[in-house]
Protein backbone atom coordinates (compact mmCIF):
# COMPACT_ATOMS: atom_id res chain seq x y z
CA UNK A 1 0.00 0.00 0.00
CA UNK A 2 1.81 2.84 -1.26
CA UNK A 3 2.40 6.30 0.88
CA UNK A 4 2.53 9.30 -0.84
CA UNK A 5 3.71 12.87 -0.47
CA UNK A 6 1.70 16.50 -1.46
CA UNK A 7 3.80 16.22 -5.14
CA UNK A 8 3.16 12.42 -5.54
CA UNK A 9 -0.46 13.19 -5.45
CA UNK A 10 -0.16 15.95 -7.39
CA UNK A 11 1.65 13.58 -10.07
CA UNK A 12 -1.00 11.03 -9.61
CA UNK A 13 -4.40 12.62 -9.86
CA UNK A 14 -6.52 13.02 -13.11
CA UNK A 15 -8.08 16.39 -13.55
CA UNK A 16 -7.55 19.19 -10.43
CA UNK A 17 -6.27 18.37 -7.15
CA UNK A 18 -8.72 18.92 -4.42
CA UNK A 19 -7.93 18.87 -0.51
CA UNK A 20 -9.58 16.70 1.17
CA UNK A 21 -10.74 20.14 3.82
CA UNK A 22 -12.79 17.85 6.06
CA UNK A 23 -12.34 15.62 9.01
CA UNK A 24 -12.73 11.84 8.72
CA UNK A 25 -15.83 10.90 9.80
CA UNK A 26 -16.03 7.43 10.43
CA UNK A 27 -19.32 5.66 10.69
CA UNK A 28 -20.23 2.10 12.98
CA UNK A 29 -20.31 -0.74 10.48
CA UNK A 30 -23.71 -0.14 8.53
CA UNK A 31 -25.42 -3.25 7.40
CA UNK A 32 -26.53 -1.61 4.13
CA UNK A 33 -23.00 -1.31 2.47
CA UNK A 34 -22.59 -5.27 1.37
CA UNK A 35 -25.67 -4.28 -0.73
CA UNK A 36 -24.76 -0.99 -2.07
CA UNK A 37 -21.25 -3.01 -3.32
CA UNK A 38 -23.55 -5.45 -4.64
CA UNK A 39 -25.24 -2.88 -6.39
CA UNK A 40 -21.95 -1.67 -8.00
CA UNK A 41 -21.24 -4.77 -9.04
CA UNK A 42 -23.92 -5.48 -10.83
CA UNK A 43 -23.36 -1.71 -12.78
CA UNK A 44 -19.57 -2.65 -13.44
CA UNK A 45 -20.33 -6.40 -14.62
CA UNK A 46 -23.17 -5.19 -16.83
CA UNK A 47 -20.89 -2.65 -18.57
CA UNK A 48 -17.66 -4.32 -18.85
CA UNK A 49 -19.02 -7.90 -19.73
CA UNK A 50 -15.66 -10.76 -20.08
CA UNK A 51 -13.06 -7.50 -19.63
CA UNK A 52 -14.34 -7.51 -15.48
CA UNK A 53 -12.18 -10.47 -14.56
CA UNK A 54 -12.47 -10.35 -11.03
CA UNK A 55 -14.80 -7.93 -8.63
CA UNK A 56 -14.24 -7.58 -5.16
CA UNK A 57 -15.75 -5.62 -2.15
CA UNK A 58 -12.75 -4.22 0.41
CA UNK A 59 -11.78 -1.52 2.00
CA UNK A 60 -13.27 -1.32 5.50
CA UNK A 61 -16.80 -1.14 4.18
CA UNK A 62 -16.15 -4.87 3.61
CA UNK A 63 -15.34 -6.03 7.21
CA UNK A 64 -18.52 -6.86 9.35
CA UNK A 65 -18.30 -4.73 12.76
CA UNK A 66 -15.34 -2.54 11.47
CA UNK A 67 -16.44 1.56 11.66
CA UNK A 68 -15.74 3.00 8.34
CA UNK A 69 -15.91 5.95 5.86
CA UNK A 70 -19.09 5.24 4.11
CA UNK A 71 -17.11 4.85 1.00
CA UNK A 72 -16.99 1.34 -1.01
CA UNK A 73 -13.90 0.39 -1.69
CA UNK A 74 -14.23 -2.39 -4.79
CA UNK A 75 -10.79 -3.95 -6.61
CA UNK A 76 -11.83 -5.03 -10.42
CA UNK A 77 -9.33 -6.86 -11.99
CA UNK A 78 -8.93 -6.21 -15.94
CA UNK A 79 -6.75 -8.13 -18.27
CA UNK A 80 -4.22 -4.95 -19.16
CA UNK A 81 -4.78 -1.67 -16.73
CA UNK A 82 -2.99 0.12 -19.12
CA UNK A 83 -5.42 -0.40 -21.76
CA UNK A 84 -7.71 2.59 -20.08
CA UNK A 85 -10.18 2.52 -23.71
CA UNK A 86 -10.82 -1.16 -23.06
CA UNK A 87 -12.85 -0.19 -19.21
CA UNK A 88 -12.83 3.39 -19.36
CA UNK A 89 -15.12 5.11 -21.34
CA UNK A 90 -17.98 1.92 -20.63
CA UNK A 91 -17.15 2.93 -16.80
CA UNK A 92 -17.79 6.89 -17.10
CA UNK A 93 -20.88 6.37 -19.19
CA UNK A 94 -21.99 4.54 -15.99
CA UNK A 95 -21.00 7.67 -14.02
CA UNK A 96 -17.71 6.60 -12.82
CA UNK A 97 -14.58 9.34 -13.42
CA UNK A 98 -11.14 8.58 -13.80
CA UNK A 99 -9.46 10.42 -10.60
CA UNK A 100 -5.81 8.52 -10.08
CA UNK A 101 -3.37 7.30 -12.76
CA UNK A 102 -0.50 5.21 -11.42
CA UNK A 103 1.26 3.23 -14.27
CA UNK A 104 4.46 3.22 -11.76
CA UNK A 105 2.65 1.34 -9.23
CA UNK A 106 1.57 -1.57 -11.00
CA UNK A 107 -0.22 0.23 -13.08
CA UNK A 108 -3.14 1.14 -10.70
CA UNK A 109 -6.42 2.73 -11.77
CA UNK A 110 -9.02 4.39 -9.02
CA UNK A 111 -12.11 5.74 -10.43
CA UNK A 112 -14.51 7.69 -8.35
CA UNK A 113 -18.61 7.65 -8.20
CA UNK A 114 -20.58 9.71 -6.34
CA UNK A 115 -24.18 8.62 -6.27
CA UNK A 116 -26.94 10.50 -4.67
CA UNK A 117 -30.15 8.69 -3.23
CA UNK A 118 -31.21 10.37 -0.62
CA UNK A 119 -27.76 9.82 1.32
CA UNK A 120 -25.02 10.31 -0.47
CA UNK A 121 -22.64 7.53 -1.56
CA UNK A 122 -19.51 7.62 -2.51
CA UNK A 123 -17.45 4.74 -4.23
CA UNK A 124 -13.39 3.96 -4.77
CA UNK A 125 -12.90 1.71 -7.77
CA UNK A 126 -9.53 0.25 -8.20
CA UNK A 127 -8.27 -0.93 -11.37
CA UNK A 128 -5.12 -3.33 -11.27
CA UNK A 129 -4.57 -6.36 -13.71
CA UNK A 130 -3.97 -9.84 -12.75
CA UNK A 131 -0.45 -10.19 -14.04
CA UNK A 132 0.78 -6.31 -13.54
CA UNK A 133 -0.87 -5.79 -10.00
CA UNK A 134 -0.52 -9.64 -8.48
CA UNK A 135 1.72 -8.65 -5.34
CA UNK A 136 -1.09 -6.16 -4.27
CA UNK A 137 -3.95 -7.70 -5.03
CA UNK A 138 -2.75 -10.60 -3.31
CA UNK A 139 -2.27 -7.45 -0.04
CA UNK A 140 -5.47 -6.41 -0.51
CA UNK A 141 -7.48 -9.32 -0.41
CA UNK A 142 -5.09 -10.68 2.46
CA UNK A 143 -5.96 -7.35 4.66
CA UNK A 144 -9.26 -7.40 4.09
CA UNK A 145 -9.32 -11.31 5.22
CA UNK A 146 -7.71 -10.87 8.18
CA UNK A 147 -9.64 -8.30 9.72
CA UNK A 148 -13.14 -10.46 8.65
CA UNK A 149 -11.58 -13.57 10.91
CA UNK A 150 -9.59 -11.77 13.68
CA UNK A 151 -11.28 -9.99 15.89
CA UNK A 152 -8.11 -8.46 17.52
CA UNK A 153 -6.89 -6.74 14.35
CA UNK A 154 -10.47 -5.68 13.48
CA UNK A 155 -10.23 -4.03 17.00
CA UNK A 156 -6.59 -2.76 16.50
CA UNK A 157 -7.20 -1.12 13.49
CA UNK A 158 -10.21 0.10 14.31
CA UNK A 159 -8.59 2.13 17.13
CA UNK A 160 -5.84 3.57 14.96
CA UNK A 161 -8.95 4.90 12.60
CA UNK A 162 -10.35 6.68 15.05
CA UNK A 163 -7.55 8.20 16.97
CA UNK A 164 -6.50 8.95 13.05
CA UNK A 165 -10.01 10.82 12.18
CA UNK A 166 -9.75 13.10 15.31
CA UNK A 167 -6.53 14.99 13.23
CA UNK A 168 -7.55 17.39 10.66
CA UNK A 169 -6.21 16.40 6.96
CA UNK A 170 -5.33 18.36 4.27
CA UNK A 171 -5.75 14.91 1.84
CA UNK A 172 -7.32 11.97 2.39
CA UNK A 173 -4.39 10.11 1.48
CA UNK A 174 -2.66 11.66 4.42
CA UNK A 175 -5.04 9.62 6.50
CA UNK A 176 -3.94 6.31 4.70
CA UNK A 177 -0.90 7.31 5.02
CA UNK A 178 -0.57 7.50 8.42
CA UNK A 179 -2.37 4.43 9.01
CA UNK A 180 0.37 2.56 6.53
CA UNK A 181 2.47 1.11 9.67
CA UNK A 182 -0.38 -0.30 11.47
CA UNK A 183 -1.87 -1.57 7.99
CA UNK A 184 1.72 -3.40 7.25
CA UNK A 185 1.70 -4.80 10.54
CA UNK A 186 -1.49 -6.75 10.32
CA UNK A 187 -0.36 -7.84 6.93
CA UNK A 188 2.73 -9.55 8.02
CA UNK A 189 0.36 -11.80 10.47
CA UNK A 190 -2.07 -12.42 7.26
CA UNK A 191 1.05 -12.99 5.14
CA UNK A 192 2.98 -15.39 7.15
CA UNK A 193 0.01 -17.56 7.85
Amino acid sequence: MATWDDDEIAAVTVGDLQPYAVEVVLEEYNPAWPSWYAEEEAVIRAVLGAVALRIEHTGSTSVPGLAAKPLIDILLLVPDTADEAAYDPALEAAGYALRIRQPDWYQHRCLVRRLDTGASRYVNLHVLSPESGAPEIERILAFRDRLRTHDGDREYYERTKRELAQRDWKFVQHYANAKSAVIEEILGRALSG
